[in-house]
């Protein structure tokens, strides 16, 4: 007969050596994803033109919408030129000029109040902290102060 001694630490390395072999396995298998039937992947190490960050600052306005602007201020008085949709030095001159008639800040930048005062505007941009509609339940307040059912904590 085969002494224990022999035996166990035989079954022993066996079973750990056929534990390591499977985990690896395993690990490398997870890692390596095979493409589906067929088709190729490879990498061009170009990186992607799409951006999904998000530009900051404003704008630059359309042509036509430059137009606009300077077809309302040729109604005003402070354009004289012909609109042609160009934001040049004369346009940004009769926005100042506009904007000092009205007692604004003379800029020569397009805001909201010169944008009001031209009606070109939103009614509501700039006149005040944004409202809550009515009937609208905010998520960030308690669910204690929002529930149909009267507080109990004053009846006492």
């Amino acid at each position: 007969m085969i002494s224990r001694k022999v035996v166990l630490p035989a079954l022993l390395l066996s079973l750990v050596a056929g534990l390591g072999v499977s985990v690896n396995a395993a690990q490398t298998t997870a890692k390596k994803k095979t493409p589906a039937s067929g088709s190729r992947t490879h990498r061009t190490g170009k990186k992607s033109t799409k951006s999904s960050a998000r530009q900051r600052g404003q704008k630059a306005p359309t042509t036509d919408r430059i137009s606009e602007i300077q077809n309302a201020l040729a109604k005003n008085g402070s354009f004289a030129g012909t609109p042609n949709g160009k934001w040049d030095d004369s346009t940004v001159a009769s926005v100042k000029k506009f904007q000092t008639s009205r007692g604004l800040n003379p800029t020569g930048r397009l805001d909201a109040p010169t944008l009001q005062k031209l009606g070109l505007g939103s009614t509501t941009a700039g006149a005040g902290a944004p409202q809550t509609p009515p009937g609208a339940v905010s998520r960030l307040s308690s669910s204690k102060f929002n529930s149909a059912e009267p507080s109990t904590d004053n009846q006492r």
